[in-house]
């Protein structure tokens, strides 16, 4: 793709293990990101799926291959690639104010003035609905709250990139389709370069122009990639009967369910191969 923000090329990572033993996660990762587009990835557990969102983090250095996000190689974590885990990661000392406070000091205390600052803690912390807890403790909110709290953290960073880890994975189904739907929102109104974790099919069609379909591990990679032809903004009341939306959870579910069951037998017996053989070596 010519026109890419966010680029990963041929990316394997392997993991060692214990006695030297090699596990490949991932095999020829190739994925090109529009600025402005918002990618999921689905697979089943194990495929790697976190594992690349850690690559283009710069937390994890993969074996082969590289990324690129706006025309810069990614060596290392940086402000321009935000990350909201499923866990909200919130400091438990600090308050609602001075969780967000903390990240816009460390980014913008050289080119934002103390009042400039604090118009952004605000500003963030306003569009996803938290402006009446400022003075609050993670203790003292909600599930979802602390979700809000995070992406506001995030957001107000200014990332390149924002990634999502299954930031909605621990929460209850309402309070999940309340925070999707600020999501779609808040990515209207900016415009971010988001990519997410999921397993939720619903959640992956609802919230993203291009699908990405990860293959069983081990060695993993992209299998398929579904386009997601639905107008934004997007509204999941009125999208319940409409019949793209339906076909796209179709070709996801029958990629999961069929197209990789058939995988699933033959890995599982590479590892039993593998453990048996281990054991009749010891």
């Amino acid at each position: 793709m010519s026109n890419a923000y966010l680029s990963i090329s041929q990316v394997d990572m392997t993991f060692r293990g214990n006695g030297g033993a090699v596990n490949p996660v991932l095999k020829g990762i190739n994925l090109d990101v529009r600025r402005g587009e918002f990618i999921s990835l689905i697979g089943h557990s194990g495929c790697g799926k976190s594992t690349v969102l850690n690559i283009v983090a710069g937390l994890l250095k993969a074996t082969n291959g590289g990324v690129i996000v706006d025309g810069r190689e990614v060596n290392a974590p940086g402000p321009d690639r935000a990350v909201v885990f499923q866990n909200h990661s919130l400091l438990p000392w600090l308050t609602v104010y001075q969780n967000v406070e903390i990240a816009v000091d460390k980014i913008f205390r050289d080119s934002k003035s103390a009042a400039e600052r604090k118009a952004w803690i605000l500003h963030n912390l306003d569009m996803v609905n938290m402006s009446h807890a400022l003075n609050r403790l993670p203790s003292e909110i909600s599930g979802g709250m602390k979700q809000r709290v995070g992406i506001a953290r995030a957001l107000a960073m200014e990332p390149k990139v924002l990634l999502l880890d299954e930031p909605f994975g621990a929460l209850d189904a309402l309070t999940r389709a309340h925070l999707q739907d600020e999501v779609i929102r808040i990515q209207g109104e900016l415009g971010n370069t988001v990519m997410m974790i999921t397993h939720d099919v619903d959640e992956a069609v609802l919230l993203s122009d291009r699908v990405v379909m990860m293959t069983n591990g081990p060695a993993a990679t992209v299998g398929q990639i579904l386009e997601v032809p639905l107008e934004r903004p997007r509204n999941r009341i009125a999208l319940a009967e409409n019949p793209a939306y339906n076909h796209c959870r179709q070709e996801i579910l029958t990629f999961l369910y069929e197209k990789q069951r058939k995988v699933e037998p033959i890995a599982t017996a590479r590892q039993g191969a593998a453990g048996a053989a281990a054991a009749m070596k010891a």
